[in-house]
């Protein structure tokens, strides 16, 4: 029966360990034999320490806690502590299981379920990625509803709800045969705007099981670690407060996306941009058509059949992917926006689409007589002047400053979170850098390095994509080709990379959980101490642990306080663009 349970054990950590346990043991029971033994046979309290880690004198053997890295591993061996199913099992439903059912309520929405999972990975590898996609999309709404406050043409209102709806969409922009010179200018339009906008304005918000799902975590989380905190001598080793706090972000990203509803739905918008299709209208040499009756090309579409897009990220609808299209995005939102403010321009002067034509003055005040706006294809174009390739910068205006801008947040949010649990169990005895602290580290660390490397990787594909469609130099030919093959292989990197250390972190805590930790090299902290140093400090009853209960509470505060800055800070952005 004994045999039985071991095997149900060691196959039940398996997928965890793969061969971890060379031999199980248990440290306590090594470090009262050799006290015993040290106190009644040898006399020898060579090996045994305080809790400061000073050696004990003969005289004073039983007042040992802890023995030395290496007494450690000559009394116990290299293997690690015997995991019991109830400790596994109350760690994992109290800390880590909230989490991964709160994972369900970000927003997805592409085509293909892959994608929504890709998604959810990458939000887990990198929250600092999900982090900066967040606050570039309510900054680049911001940036482009401001630069539409001053112009006084007609849609302004809508164009500015429609581009910003379309921020989790491959967004192009074409004037090719007049399409969006006369989309701004013709009033045959006028119907396109606010039908499209409202199309678009539909929500996803909270609801009844988002609520539920993010009350559980956070009421979760503060009674584990008030539990945690009022018997800190319990499992002191084995404690998932570590991962309650690095996975912390995950509230203030989840909340920050109900708060800006991201239009991540394709196929609802898809269905939206393609009604409205039908009620666009161009100017030619004829006469105003239909735009639906000359081609299959729109002044603003989502689709990427007809034009290749900057990165295969950019057409994946989660809002994570805001990454790869936010500087397309702003370059196409751009266009519309000169587009118009030229022709408000044009309006506030009393110039009329017709060369040589009087101007009519409105009836309605802030309005624009339909003859003011109806001319031939030139003049239609020449009324908006969009820039031409030779002085249009591949990059928006302010671009590059709010890039920096939406990182630091994110940054400050990942590495507070992931400080926390570093602060748990760094002060935890024996204090100093150990395996636990040293897994949380690394998963920072390689959060923070996927996001630079896919944001550097959208910026790469931008400049590539940018000049494709024009005549190239054989230099910038070469520039372009290197600026693509680097793009692709920071992409590549950095979804591999996330994959794991998406993998990593929920292994990390189950690590924990299942004492795989608690062994002599763990528990020394030879990492940061070196094994000429380290020791194991055992019997933590009746230890002063003031130190470990203090760093607890300030990886509460520090962890705590960040997610509801950042969640104070999403709602004070929301609050400003017309989302």
């Amino acid at each position: 029966m004994r045999d039985t349970k071991k095997i149900r054990e060691f196959l039940l950590l398996l997928p965890f360990l793969k061969g971890a346990y060379a031999s199980n043991i248990n440290i306590t029971d090594c470090f009262v034999k050799f006290q015993f033994n040290a106190a009644n046979t040898t006399l020898n309290p060579s090996g045994l320490v305080y809790a400061n880690g000073a050696n004990v004198p003969a005289s004073d053997i039983m007042s040992a806690v802890g023995f030395t890295y290496e007494t450690c591993i000559s009394q116990c061996g290299t293997g690690t502590q015997n995991p019991t199913w109830a400790n596994i099992s109350q760690q994992f439903g109290a800390w880590l299981l909230p989490y991964l059912a709160l994972i369900s309520q970000l927003p997805f929405g592409a085509r293909h379920r892959v994608d929504n999972l890709m998604s959810a990975i990458l939000t887990v590898g990198s929250p600092v990625l999900a982090g900066y996609s967040m606050i570039i999309t309510i900054l680049n709404a911001k940036w482009i509803s401001r630069q539409f406050e001053n112009l006084s043409f007609p849609n302004t209102d809508h164009a500015v709800r429609i581009l910003i709806s379309l921020q989790q969409n491959p967004l192009r922009i074409t004037n090719e045969n007049s399409l969006l010179s006369s989309l701004v200018v013709l009033p045959e339009n006028d119907d396109w705007w606010p039908t499209i906008a409202d199309f678009l304005d539909y929500t996803h918000t909270w609801s009844i099981a988002s609520v539920t799902s993010i009350a559980w975590v956070i009421i979760a989380y503060l009674l584990t670690v008030a539990s945690s905190l009022s018997d800190v001598h319990a499992n002191i080793n084995s404690n998932g407060q570590g991962t309650g706090s690095v996975w912390l972000w995950l509230i203030p990203i989840v909340i920050g996306w109900l708060q800006l509803s991201p239009k991540c739905d394709y196929m609802r918008v898809k269905k939206a941009m393609d009604n409205a299709d039908a009620m666009a209208f161009v100017v030619t040499n004829h006469g105003v058509v239909k735009a639906s009756d000359l081609n299959e090309r729109r002044a603003v579409s989502i689709e990427t059949s007809v034009e290749k897009p900057s990165s295969p990220d950019e057409i994946l609808t989660p809002p994570i992917y805001n990454y790869a299209r936010a500087i397309s995005w702003s370059r196409s939102a751009e266009d519309v926006f000169d587009a118009f403010r030229i022709a408000s321009d044009n309006a506030r002067q009393h110039r009329p689409v017709t060369a040589g034509a009087t101007w009519i003055n409105a009836i309605k005040r802030n309005t624009i007589e339909p003859p003011n706006r109806s001319g031939n294809p030139s003049e239609v174009d020449l009324y908006c002047r969009l820039p031409r390739y030779a002085v249009r910068s591949r990059w928006a205006t302010g671009m590059f400053y709010r890039m920096f801008v939406a990182s630091l947040l994110p940054l400050a949010l990942q590495w507070a979170t992931t400080g926390a649990a570093v602060l748990v169990v760094y002060f935890t005895p024996t204090v100093g850098l150990g395996c636990r602290s040293l897994g949380y580290l690394v998963y920072g660390a390689l959060a923070t390095t996927i996001w630079a490397m896919l944001v550097v990787s959208s910026i790469f594909s931008h400049y590539a994509s940018s000049y494709s469609d024009r005549p190239r130099s054989p230099l910038s030919s070469m520039t372009t080709r290197i600026a693509r093959v680097l793009s692709n292989l920071l992409r590549w990197g950095g979804k591999s990379l996330a994959i794991l250390n998406a993998l990593w972190i929920i292994a990390a805590g189950m690590l924990q959980f299942t004492s795989i930790y608690d062994n002599c090299y763990c528990n020394s902290s030879v990492l940061g101490r070196g094994a000429q140093y380290a020791y194991d400090i055992v019997v933590t009853d009746g230890l002063d642990l003031n130190q470990t209960k203090a760093a607890w509470f300030g990886a509460l505060a520090l962890g705590g306080s960040t997610a509801f800055g950042f969640i104070c800070y999403m709602s004070l952005l929301t609050d400003l663009v017309p989302i």
